[in-house]
Order: C-alpha cells, then sequence, then structure tokens
C-alpha cells in the first residue's frame, strides 16, 4: 500500500486551524492553508460523537478516496475536513458533493491559490 499525503502531527493540524482558512457546510468544515511542500496534504477529523470506530473510519475512508479521485491542480495545501455530527455516512454521493462544495467555496477548482494565505 503506498503512503497516503496526510496530516498527521498535532501541530500541523493547529497550524492550520490558527493560520487557515474555513469554509463549510451541513456535512463537512474545510480548512484550507498553503505550505511549502510540491503536494497536498489532508487531514480528516471525526467526532467520536458521529459514532462508533467503524462509522468514524467509515467517514475517513470515504473521504481519503474522494480526495484521491478529486484531484486539486494546485499543489502546497494543507487541507483539514472535519466532519459534522449527523453527517450521512451511507450516501457517499452527498459527501462528495459536500466536498465538492468547499473545494468551489475555496475557489480550489480556479487558479486563485494565491488568494489562500
Amino acid at each position: 500500500m503506498k503512503n497516503f499525503p496526510s496530516l498527521r502531527s498535532n501541530t500541523d493540524f493547529q497550524k492550520v486551524y490558527k493560520n487557515g482558512k474555513s469554509y463549510a457546510n451541513k456535512a463537512l468544515v474545510m480548512y484550507v492553508y498553503k505550505n511549502e511542500l510540491t503536494y497536498n496534504r489532508i487531514g480528516i477529523s471525526v467526532s467520536k460523537k458521529n459514532g462508533n470506530s467503524v462509522v468514524r473510519h467509515t467517514f475517513v475512508r470515504k473521504l481519503r478516496e474522494i480526495f484521491r479521485l478529486n484531484k486539486i491542480e494546485k499543489k502546497g495545501l494543507d487541507i483539514i475536513v472535519v466532519v459534522r455530527v449527523g453527517a450521512d455516512v451511507k450516501d457517499y454521493h452527498k459527501l462528495e458533493s459536500a466536498y465538492l462544495h468547499l473545494l468551489k467555496s475555496h475557489r480550489l477548482d480556479k487558479e486563485d491559490v494565491e488568494k489562500i494565505k
């Protein structure tokens, strides 16, 4: 299995939370912060209020796959996706549309990376 480019350390998460720009919808909250790397990293946060470990890991797997399939052309971004309580784990397409909506909110589908800190 290949390594997945993810945020792992608490300091990386805190840096993105503190300095990044955030947008939200009913299911997800997305924080984006520019890093100095040549690739994008993603961090996924799912609260225990969303369900047991099986449910939480299902969210993580689905969001990781959504990230992999919907490549962002802009490189050098740290992205944190927080799953809100009450999001529907069963419907992959609703989760994907919520993710794509947040990408449009952050203007990551266009050439506007300079507007992100």
